[in-house]
């Protein structure tokens, strides 16, 4: 019995949406500037996503590169002005100087999108302790998913991080989904399945052309198909 996983794809512009809906993503992620790892995309582009696709965006709250949250009163006022344009889920992370998660600027912010679920996003891959980091988030309202690699470099290093976090699922401050991104390929898809990860994230991959090219269908299709095979055959698949 096949169980489908969801695939979330991220998304700059609705040509990418479309394409990425077209390949069997469930949800996108939307974001600008990928030079800076992805920031957040002007409100234009987040109302012409959503007029282009039905799937659920969640949308990046991310003004500066690093995983400092710099302006907070701003990205309070970015975060406003979305939710006023139909934006109900949002991507968000910051780290103070000592690796520490900055729970002052994410509560503000939190505080603005009122309820709406949002990821904690690959700042916690460089948190000086990110079992600290879940625990002190646990309780904040929306926090339903936690974008990792397992690592800093990326998911080979993190993949037995993540199998044994997947081991920790309903332990305080472990009831968020893990969703998977950063250097992931097909190939680890089957033991991450088999773990009982069932989220996976993809940017680079979804473009065969690069961060230059657009997202391409076949390339979400490809994957989809991957997150689609039956639990526990993931070792004939690699």
């Amino acid at each position: 019995m096949s169980t489908r996983a969801v695939l979330e794809v991220i998304a700059l512009d609705a040509e990418d949406a479309v394409a990425a809906q077209a390949g069997g993503a469930d949800r996108l992620e939307l974001v600008t500037d990928m030079a800076a790892d992805g920031l957040t995309p002007p409100t234009r582009t987040f109302t012409a996503i959503r007029a282009a696709v039905d799937i659920d965006l969640r949308v990046m709250l991310r003004l500066t590169d690093g995983f400092a949250a710099g302006d907070t009163g701003r990205l309070v006022d970015v975060a406003g002005e979305l939710r006023a344009a139909g934006a109900d889920q949002f991507v968000l992370g910051f780290l103070d100087a000592d690796g520490g998660v900055d729970l002052d600027a994410v509560e503000r912010v939190v505080e603005v999108l009122a309820g709406c679920r949002w990821t904690f996003h690959r700042a916690v891959d460089r948190a000086a302790d990110r079992d600290a980091l879940r625990k002190e988030l646990a309780d904040l309202p929306g926090l339903d998913t936690y974008l990792t690699a397992g690592a800093a470099t990326g998911v080979d290093e993190g993949l037995p991080r993540l199998l044994a976090e997947a081991r920790r699922a309903g332990e305080p401050g472990y009831e968020q989904t893990i969703l998977v991104g950063g250097g992931l390929r097909l190939d680890h898809v089957p033991d991450l399945l088999a773990a009982g990860i069932d989220a996976f994230h993809i940017g680079g991959a979804a473009r065969p052309g690069g961060w230059q090219g657009p997202v391409s269908r076949e390339a979400v299709r490809s994957w989809r198909s991957a997150l689609e095979l039956p639990r526990g055959a993931g070792d004939g698949a690699r």
